[in-house]
């Protein structure tokens, strides 16, 4: 497990945003709906993006591939590239815990060595569904999206 930095590609997703209080399969019922949405677009789907947005605002992104139309409460919108401090890791073998406090210790001492200004967003990027898919799972993306100086 390595800390690094990366360029995040731009992403076109559909979202959905929750708020409440954070549960066990946070997220999942938005996932389900985006996804019959898609389907019901006929869309091609990649990455699924989970976002905390604050304490209780929760934010489920489902990249798509063609064209589509928003409807009820699904958004569309483009996520911009951005630069990143990432970390790939499989959540069976090593707590999440671990790897938020060591990635926040990380970018803290980028910061105080003057290399960013600070962390904007962070978000956890999936290959695919993490419920039903064990290999998505197991290639949980966190990243912190930096700003540079």
């Amino acid at each position: 497990m390595d800390f690094a930095w990366k360029s995040t590609p731009r992403f076109r997703v559909a979202s959905i945003v929750r708020v409440g209080p954070w549960v066990e399969d946070n997220l999942k019922p938005e996932f389900d709906e985006l996804l019959r949405w898609a389907r019901g677009q006929r869309l091609r789907t990649g990455r699924w993006i989970f976002f905390e947005r604050s304490r209780h605002r929760w934010e489920a992104c489902l990249e798509i591939r063609g064209r589509a139309q928003a409807s009820g409460r699904v958004r569309l919108k483009t996520l911009p590239p951005a630069r990143a401090a990432t970390v790939v890791f499989d959540p069976d073998r090593v707590s999440s815990r671990v790897v938020y406090h060591g990635l926040l210790d990380w970018t803290r001492t980028q910061r105080r060595a003057g290399r960013i200004r600070g962390v904007s967003e962070i978000r956890e990027v999936y290959p695919g569904n993490p419920w039903r898919d064990k290999r998505a799972w197991a290639r949980c993306e966190v990243q912190f999206l930096v700003r540079a100086r």
